[in-house]
């Protein structure tokens, strides 16, 4: 395909350099390419039309050029914004359709998530498990899993608890964490009022026996955990019910946890998830994956229980690259659940990013590469490429600060929750999720007269948009 690419005298080094011998570059007599309209291409065109099948101008023009395409009859479509997205765009000229009014970045960057998760339903339609937990496919061929645990879950008072295991919707099983002062009714009601709120199956977490038996009888889908103290009690009933279960070493090693799985098997258990367990970084992680690596060697046929839960709640670090770096870890030692938690504020959204993750891992092994330009990735702060903006330089003033004062319209107070942003002024309380809506929803009702209020009032609902985004907590006037 034939393709011309129009820029502005700024950006033609930048454009002819990145478009290369793929695509021939026009540079337009103005020193923006955003500002490059109909009217100022159309001479630019006139004998160079029937050179191409495609005329791309950059993705920030806001002009309409469907009625010059229709007039010199030549396709004449948006490009990318950015000069570092023309290869990727010049790549796939001839496979799509580009647009009138969406950059061709954008395009692509739907195309490529598209095509990712059509791959990944693919992969994980055509596994064959090694077994099924209430429909979901566990081990095998199958892709890796994610289990959220709903930590203390009998402390919860039933809105509660259906709130957290809601909050899990990345999540493919819902773990209840009992802990040690629970009751066998307590464990009974939990697992009821989490059967009630979810389709996706349910497991208890705990050793004892009696919580074990009550989850079992109220319905729980899998057990976690069986070891040495519990294995000749529980073992049986859950072989007799046919209920999965998680087995776990007594004290760490290889050894004991073989033990334990063949136990379970001689007891009549046919679903095994096998737990090595992982250890916390600096408490002997390196030998905790070479063990994970060890068992899988052995035990082919068994999934693999993979605590990733254990690192990120004990490192103080942003979870999002942990927790990509542990599923591509679990990928290579054969894991098929990921468990993890969001027990504190700096693990908040562990879940669907382990569950992202997993996606990239499962699409990087079946294209046979590494997990990166994949069309969805974890990359939530930092970016791939720097993107470099253009402008024509004018008059520099030198940035300063003036006093402020109280605006008439009075003041507003500013908090997050539930995902939503609340910013109160009198008896009105603006509500929304972006800063854009509230503001123009503040400016459309008078609820501000000054100019340098209404900037303050943007930065700090863009602050607490960042804070719902990133999980963090927000206070109005605190640094972020």
């Amino acid at each position: 395909m034939r393709v011309l690419l129009v820029t502005g005298r700024l950006a033609y080094p930048v454009v002819k350099e990145a478009a290369g011998a793929m695509a021939d570059v026009l540079m337009a007599d103005v020193g923006v390419a955003a500002f490059v309209t109909p009217k100022l291409l159309e001479p630019l065109l006139a004998d160079k039309k029937d050179n191409y099948d495609l005329i791309l101008v950059t993705g920030l023009c806001g002009s309409d050029f469907s009625k010059l395409e229709e007039k010199l009859g030549v396709k004449i479509r948006l490009g990318p914004k950015h000069a570092y997205d023309i290869p990727l765009a010049l790549k796939y000229a001839d496979k799509i359709e580009f647009s009138h009014k969406v950059s061709a970045c954008q395009l692509l960057s739907d195309v490529k998530r598209d095509s990712a998760m059509r791959d990944f339903e693919q992969i994980e339609a055509n596994a064959e498990p090694a077994f099924l937990l209430k429909g979901v496919k566990v081990g095998g061929g199958s892709t890796m899993k994610v289990m959220a645990e709903v930590v203390d879950a009998t402390r919860l008072s039933d809105v509660d608890l259906i709130k957290k295991i809601d909050s899990y919707a990345s999540a493919d099983i819902i773990d209840l964490g009992i802990p040690l002062e629970s009751s066998p009714d307590a464990v009974r009601h939990a697992v009821k009022v989490a059967r009630s709120a979810t389709f996706k199956p349910i497991s208890v977490d705990t050793l004892i026996p009696e919580y074990i038996e009550a989850g079992i009888e109220a319905g729980a889908n899998l057990v976690l955990s069986l070891e040495g103290s519990n294995m000749e009690r529980i073992g049986p009933l859950v072989a007799k019910k046919d209920v999965p279960v998680v087995v776990i070493p007594d004290d760490e090693s290889l050894g004991s946890l073989i033990r334990n799985v063949e136990r379970a098997r001689e007891l009549g258990v046919k679903h095994i998830l096998a737990d090595p367990v992982l250890s916390p970084i600096g408490h002997g992680v390196a030998e905790a994956v070479c063990r994970y690596r060890d068992f899988h060697g052995l035990y082919p046929d068994v999934p693999i229980f993979f605590g990733a839960g254990n690192v990120t709640e004990l490192m103080d670090a942003d979870s999002i690259g942990v927790n990509a770096m542990l599923a591509g870890i679990a990928m290579e030692v054969g894991a098929s659940v990921l468990f993890t938690t969001e027990a504190s504020q700096k693990s908040a959204g562990g879940a669907e990013e382990l569950k992202k993750a997993c996606m990239m891992m499962a699409l990087a092994r079946h294209r046979k590469g590494s997990p990166k330009d994949l069309g969805i990735d974890l990359l939530v702060i930092k970016e791939k490429r720097p993107r470099r903006d253009i402008v024509e330089p004018t008059m520099i003033v030198e940035a300063k600060r003036h006093k402020l004062q109280l605006d008439p319209k009075g003041s507003f107070n500013i908090w997050i929750d539930g995902g939503k942003i609340y910013a109160k002024n009198g008896d009105t309380t603006v509500v929304g999720t972006d800063a854009e809506s509230i503001l123009h929803t503040i400016v459309d009702r008078e609820l501000v007269s000054l100019l340098d209020h209404a900037g303050y009032l943007q930065a700090e609902f863009k602050r607490a948009e960042l804070a719902i985004r990133f999980h963090r907590t927000y206070l109005q006037d605190d640094h972020f």
